[in-house]
């Protein structure tokens, strides 16, 4: 199929893209590795693209004050490739070979699939997992929104209309950051049956600060917090067993929901080996 008509215009400064989303039924174009996919199925009609590949700044990948900082524009590929990422954030680190294949991560941003928040995606549930925040910009300047606040619902988030998302901060892994990422589907590439990131702290022989978050199970990333204190008391087996009060995933075109919930106790035992075993 062909998209609908529509306008397009290429922001040469955040102000100037600010400015461009005033327009009734506009939206970013960054990446478009999904946006171009529903533009052809005509799932979106904007009136306006507005094209923010050009807007200087926004592809940075910084450390400091014990944060990360990842840039909007930054490409899959760019992350993958990226000695800070590796060091500083290894469960992005872990998650993006999952995404997709070479050609989307060579076009695919960060921000993207942060702000579109597709819920059987990877990274929006590590930055989820991850207690990272979003920086936006909008008409009344800047703002921070924790990940935890970020995702309202299916495809709805803390953005308006007329802001952008400039960068992700997560903070920086220290030597008791475990983290651990898994996900089932049916080829590599496919959309995730079903996905887990988690993030834990190592405190002694036992784990603190559980956070294990699932991505296609939901109309966003979930958490599974009766498993997250099961686990950090040492609980493994009531941790899987957990998920049946945490999870209660819809039927879809990739399973029924009573698999992608036994699928889910699955992921949730390899991880929670992982992590074990990162620990000692």
């Amino acid at each position: 199929m062909k998209p609908a008509p529509f306008a397009y215009e290429r922001a040469n400064s955040l102000d100037h893209a600010i400015e461009l989303m005033g327009v009734e039924d506009a939206r970013l174009l960054a990446g478009g590795q999904s946006l171009i996919a529903t533009l052809n199925m005509r799932l979106s009609r904007p009136r306006l693209l507005v094209d923010i590949n050009r807007v200087p700044g926004l592809d940075h990948i910084t450390s400091s004050n014990g944060q990360i900082e990842i840039g909007e524009l930054v490409r899959y590929a760019q992350a993958e490739r990226s000695p800070e990422i590796a060091a500083h954030a290894p469960l992005i680190a872990k998650a993006l070979p999952f995404i997709g294949h070479p050609a989307i991560r060579n076009r695919g941003t960060i921000g993207g699939s942060i702000a579109f928040g597709d819920p059987a995606a990877e990274l929006p549930a590590c930055f989820v997992a991850l207690d990272g925040e979003a920086v936006i910009a909008g008409p009344s300047g800047t703002r921070v929104v924790k990940a935890d606040m970020f995702y309202k619902g299916l495809f709805e988030s803390a953005l308006t209309p007329r802001d952008v998302l400039t960068a992700i901060r997560i903070p920086t892994a220290t030597s008791e950051t475990r983290t651990a990422f898994a996900e089932l589907a049916r080829r590599h590439g496919d959309y995730a049956m079903v996905g887990l990131a988690a993030t834990a702290r190592a405190a002694g022989k036992t784990l603190s600060d559980v956070r294990l978050v699932f991505f296609g199970v939901g109309t966003m990333p979930v958490r599974a917090r009766t498993a997250e204190a099961a686990l950090a008391a040492g609980d493994v087996e009531g941790a899987v067993k957990a998920i049946s009060t945490d999870l209660d995933p819809p039927d879809d075109v990739q399973a029924r929901g009573a698999v992608k919930r036994q699928l889910a106790q699955v992921l949730l035992k390899r991880v929670a080996e992982e992590l074990m075993e990162a620990r000692s």
